[in-house]
């Protein structure tokens, strides 16, 4: 069975946290087609957030089509993301690759913002207008970056 973690102070919504955490379990093959989520009121004693909370993550993983409400019953998953199991060879290089990054001192952020720019070279959305290099994000997240990046190198003219 799952269990849910909560970063309160991840700027990302409860119930987000909820269904992305899940999803991952999903993709990952720790959860199956068939399997019970938590009730809500087992996610609110172990994690202290409000019952309906967690029912609007569940109404989301509904609507997805990932799980199934049965009344009285509790929620099940009704089909798996499993794409990656847990045990495949990428994750052990995964797992080693960010044991060498932490050895090489770079902190969370610095390893997420690694990983992010080489997801973003390697899985870009191609962009409906012809542009390419996209990642689907929108052009106010794109202005900032070129504003960040502008920051960091004053003599770039970009």
């Amino acid at each position: 069975m799952v269990e849910y973690r909560i970063d309160r102070h991840s700027g990302v919504a409860t119930y987000v946290q909820i269904v992305q955490q899940t999803k991952q379990a999903l993709r990952l093959g720790l959860l199956r087609p068939g399997d019970k989520l938590p009730t809500a009121r087992e996610v609110v004693e172990a994690t202290a957030i409000n019952p309906n909370t967690v029912l609007k993550a569940y109404r989301e993983l509904e609507r997805d089509g990932l799980v199934e409400a049965r009344r009285g019953v509790g929620t099940f998953v009704r089909r798996g993301l499993n794409t990656t199991p847990a045990d495949s060879p990428l994750r052990a290089e995964l797992d080693a690759w960010a044991a060498r990054a932490r050895e090489a001192a770079l902190d969370r952020d610095d390893v997420a913002a690694l990983f992010t720019a080489v997801l973003d070279e390697h899985f870009a959305v191609p962009d409906p207008n012809g542009r390419t290099g996209r990642t689907g994000r929108d052009d106010r997240a794109d202005r900032h970056d070129r504003h960040v990046r502008h920051d960091m190198n004053p003599g770039d003219p970009s």
